[in-house]
């Protein structure tokens, strides 16, 4: 590579393949590519997953038995023996300077191969003494080959594709030599490397890769952290600032009376972060650029009375306002809430000169599948005569054939059901040029971090406090054993017991007056997953445990006038028990409800239990949830347990996201080459906010980036146009 050509940029990287390395023919180029690398950038962020420090290596005299413990050791010998039942057993004996150790692996002659005579190896697993001399069963391995530096950097390998981690440290270090005549193109500005003590990028790749000591590590995974969520916010930023110049968005008169009548009228008061979400969305109503603002907030933390006092700010100037839920039963549910939140609400009217009184009633419409043609027909005139002020409904909304008058305000509930198109749609019913604004909500909550980069182009504000009145819900994990559990420590006979008493409990409930959830994963029997369905669990419940009891069944596939038939029964109190699949996990507020049981629990999400687990405690009466689950897997068993723990959504987020890593959080913006390589958002919250911070002030001084070309390259190569589309969630 000459030294006369400019730096290399990631992008750059993006454009070489794996086969220009020596040494990588089409076989390689095939095992690299199970790897999913393609690319000399795919190699060069195929980053250790940890260092072996030969100056502080373990040695197998002082592995202790039954602690697990890693040692480097050199292969003596291998030998494969033939068990019963066309099984193996491969045996490796292995020494260091103090001593042997042998190593067992059943079924899995091939190690005799990988661990040949004179291999060096890592050796990670738990000792155990056999016939006087230390063994370890089917420990993880790494070869090393003849690595001789101080720190030895263990690569994430695929023995299927025959691919391990001295030969990725060999092509890395071909990479970074080849490359080292022209160096790294710097994307990040001077400023903001020495404002955070940035080292080069080169230093970076070759302290990540090769270092000398595990400081250089330290130091290398700072910048390339940094580098990684820099790229993202100022993407991110820039869509933001963009939308703000080139968008016209309705200048609200936030100063009315309208809201404060309606506050007035509400038979309790806002909490302070309420009044805080409040205050950031009118602040946004009263400029011109459109407001798009996430509102979080738990599950019953008051969320839709703050979007409904900022729908009738904007109805108070004189236009409309929309709400759009993802499904019909929650619409319908916001529908009647809102109806009754408003009651006797009148709307002052300085467009009528000719009322003395100088108000009108406020007009609201319900919009969804179900609305016939008829109704359809004066819906739409009413809109245009401007006579319906708030439409609530699904995405039906979106419909061609649906003309607002003045569309000011769109509130989209349960934002992430809903696709970019769908909101885009809803943007485009404004007036003319004028967009109207756009408030998202979510009852899921999300870490402020991971919020600010899935939802980075979006002001957030955040409702973390619950009204008072809402009743503590006390929840309980039974444990149970289902035909074909293996769980050694559960009694069946005690576990049956536990799985009885909460049907005692159900029936009491009813006795008293109060109705019930059971939710199930499954609407029918399922061969692949031995998990209760909504059909067999309805049958089961309705002739042996509560066959004193109107039990009646909700799923997905009835129709929407069956779903309807079953809720208003339930909301008049007319059925006891309700067997439903999730269909009712967001919106549906029956405040009579006290218990929910969820079976197969560890079937469900920690994000869906607690949605589930706030349909109830709504009322005023004592609430309880019961989890009905194996539990047969540590991660189960820990979401499980983190329910039992804490009602706290955010805290439950945080532990969400510990066990799902990023990638589930961040959702389908993880499939492209934009994935977070080695920025954690758990890890590095400290770095997230201030890649954003130096991502505005960067954008606000240069917002096309016409002097950072290389940043733009990079975003352009790593975030391609269909990647930074949805990282928008426009």
């Amino acid at each position: 590579m000459s030294g006369d050509k400019p730096p290399l940029s990631l992008a750059d990287f993006c454009e070489m393949p794996v086969g220009v390395l020596t040494g990588v023919g089409p076989k390689k180029v095939a095992a690299l590519a199970q790897l999913d690398i393609e690319s000399l950038y795919d190699l060069l962020t195929h980053y250790p997953r940890r260092y072996i420090d030969r100056t502080n290596e373990a040695r197998i005299a002082e592995l202790v038995d039954g602690v697990e413990g890693m040692v480097l050791v050199e292969v003596r010998r291998s030998d494969i023996r033939r068990l019963k039942g066309r099984r193996t057993m491969t045996t490796v004996d292995v020494f260091d300077a103090t001593g042997s150790l042998r190593l067992s692996f059943f079924n899995q002659p091939w190690r005799a191969k990988q661990l040949s005579a004179g291999q060096q190896a890592v050796i990670f697993g738990k000792p155990e003494d056999y016939r006087g001399r230390p063994q370890m069963t089917n420990p993880i391995v790494d070869l090393v080959g003849d690595k001789t530096g101080r720190i030895v950097p263990m690569y994430p390998q695929s023995e299927k594709a025959g691919v391990a981690s001295w030969d990725l440290a060999s092509w890395v270090a071909e990479s970074l030599r080849r490359s080292a005549s022209r160096g790294f193109a710097e994307p990040i500005p001077e400023a903001v490397r020495n404002q955070y003590k940035l080292i080069s990028r080169g230093e970076a790749f070759q302290g990540i890769h090769t270092p000398e000591n595990m400081t250089d590590v330290d130091n290398a995974r700072k910048r390339l952290v940094f580098d990684e969520l820099f790229r993202i916010q100022v993407a991110l930023v820039m869509r933001k600032r963009a939308i703000e110049r080139s968008s016209v968005g309705v200048e609200h008169i936030v100063g009315g009376e309208l809201v404060d009548r309606f506050i007035d009228l509400l038979p309790f008061g806002f909490t302070g972060a309420q009044s805080r979400a409040l205050g950031d969305i009118l602040g946004d109503l009263g400029v011109s650029p459109p407001m798009h603002r996430l509102l979080q907030g738990d599950v019953g933390s008051g969320k839709t009375v703050v979007a409904v006092a900022a729908l009738l700010a904007a109805i108070q100037g004189g236009h409309q306002g929309a709400l759009m839920a993802p499904t019909e039963v929650l619409a319908e549910q916001h529908y009647l809430g809102i109806r009754g939140l408003i009651e006797g609400l009148t709307v002052p009217d300085d467009r009528d000169q000719s009322s003395l009184l100088g108000d009108r009633p406020l007009g609201l419409a319900l919009l969804t599948n179900r609305t016939t043609k008829a109704e359809r027909t004066r819906l739409a005139e009413d809109l245009q005569a401007g006579t319906v002020d708030l439409l609530i409904g699904t995405h039906a909304l979106i419909q061609e054939s649906v003309e607002f008058r003045s569309l000011g305000l769109v509130v989209i509930d349960e934002q992430h059901r809903f696709g970019v198109e769908q909101r885009a749609a809803l943007r485009n019913k404004g007036a003319g040029e004028t967009v109207p604004d756009v408030l998202v909500m979510t009852a899921t909550p999300i870490p402020r971090t991971a919020a600010m980069t899935v939802y980075g182009d979006l002001d957030v504000s955040v409702i973390d406090e619950m009204p008072p009145g809402r009743t503590p819900i006390e929840t309980q994990w039974i444990q149970t054993v289902r035909e074909g559990d293996d769980l050694p420590d559960v009694d069946p006979e005690e576990a049956d017991q536990a799985e009885e008493a909460v049907w005692q409990h159900v029936r009491e409930q009813v006795a008293a007056g109060r109705q019930i959830y059971v939710v199930t994963p499954l609407i029918e029997e399922s061969e692949k997953l031995e998990v209760a369905s909504a059909g067999e669990t309805f049958d089961r419940l309705s002739n042996v445990e509560l066959r004193e009891c109107s039990v009646a069944l909700l799923h997905g596939r009835l129709t929407p006038a069956e779903k309807e038939q079953v809720m208003d029964l339930f909301r008049s109190g007319d059925l006891d028990v309700l067997v439903a699949t999730t269909v009712i996990e967001v919106g549906v507020d029956v405040p009579n409800a006290t218990v929910m049981v969820i079976l197969d629990a560890d079937r469900f999400g920690i994000a869906q239990l607690h949605q589930l687990r706030g349909r109830v405690g709504r009322g005023g009466g004592a609430s309880w949830c019961f989890l009905l689950a194996a539990g047969s897997t540590p991660d189960a068993r820990t979401r499980l347990q983190a329910l039992v723990d804490s009602t706290d959504g955010f805290e439950l987020a945080e532990v969400d996201l510990e066990l799902r890593g990023e990638g589930t959080i961040m959702g389908e913006r993880q499939k492209g080459r934009s994935d977070l390589k080695l920025a954690s958002l758990r890890r590095d919250r400290y770095w997230v906010e201030q890649a954003r911070a130096a991502a505005f002030d960067t954008v606000d001084a240069d917002p096309e980036l016409d002097a950072h070309g290389v940043l733009a390259d990079e975003i352009d190569a790593l975030l391609g146009s269909g990647e930074a589309e949805f990282l928008m969630k426009s």
